[in-house]
């Protein structure tokens, strides 16, 4: 017969009465404390701590204890029941060997609190990583409008690349040339931008006619001139300059 300590005084008379029930069918079955962890799963410390009283077993264990000490289970489980009910333990759980289920609790609520505490972590860098990006874009398109032209015409070169263009009249073999260009067939029209249209602009100022800025790009004033050219020579006027209006230009 095992000669068993005391249990603690501040012990739950519940949990008292399931230990020494335990301690008598442990008794009962004559195995020692290594041969009952062989047989139920449970260590020995952990069998040492159920029966002296310091954590109230799983379920399973006491099912198995009493298996082992030819005691009617229900008998054990009710007092089992009794004592998790006082001790706040949840029944029906099993402790892993080696540990017992409050150091098992306490192990994963420490786990789920670290796992807390590192998405909390990600969460914040990365909304503050989203708001520089956004700031970044916001900045970005805030600026784009200074350093684009929001006035030239669709395929015209933006006016800081415009370059400057300058008006050499001279009439070669009969014809007027303004250092430009010599073309005598390229077709222009509003849109279009180039020596070519600084070529046309300054020989519209030679026949007298305002096309705006010699600026190499054919908007509505270098188009009104075109006309006004077309109209005095007998073209057809629609403000496009082709092979008859360079020869007009030109002649």
């Amino acid at each position: 017969m095992s000669r068993w300590k005391g249990l603690p005084e501040e012990l739950d008379p519940r949990v008292r009465q399931l230990v020494v029930r335990l301690r008598r069918v442990k008794d009962h079955s004559g195995l020692s404390l290594r041969q009952l962890a062989a047989k139920t799963g449970y260590s020995t410390s952990s069998w040492e701590r159920y029966l002296s009283g310091r954590c109230v077993p799983p379920r399973e264990a006491v099912e198995a204890m009493a298996r082992l000490g030819g005691e009617d289970p229900a008998r054990l489980l009710a007092l089992h029941e009794v004592a998790s009910e006082a001790s706040g333990t949840v029944t029906g759980q099993r402790a892993p060997a080696g540990a017992d289920a409050p150091r098992h609790h306490g192990r994963a609520l420490r786990i789920t609190l670290v796992a807390g505490s590192v998405a909390l972590v990600l969460a914040v860098c990365s909304a503050i990583l989203l708001a520089v990006r956004l700031t970044d874009g916001e900045g970005q398109a805030a600026a784009a409008p200074l350093t684009a032209s929001a006035t030239a015409p669709p395929g015209s070169p933006k006016r800081s690349e415009t370059p400057a263009y300058t008006c050499r009249a001279e009439r070669i073999y009969g014809r007027w040339y303004a250092g430009n260009s010599r073309t005598l067939t390229a077709v222009l029209a509003v849109g279009h931008a180039g020596p070519e249209v600084a070529e046309a602009q300054c020989l519209l100022r030679e026949a007298g006619l305002s096309p705006g800025v010699v600026d190499g790009i054919f908007g509505p004033h270098t188009r009104r001139a075109v006309q006004g050219l077309q109209k005095r020579s007998g073209l057809v006027v629609d403000g496009i300059i082709g092979p008859h209006t360079w020869k007009a230009l030109r002649g």
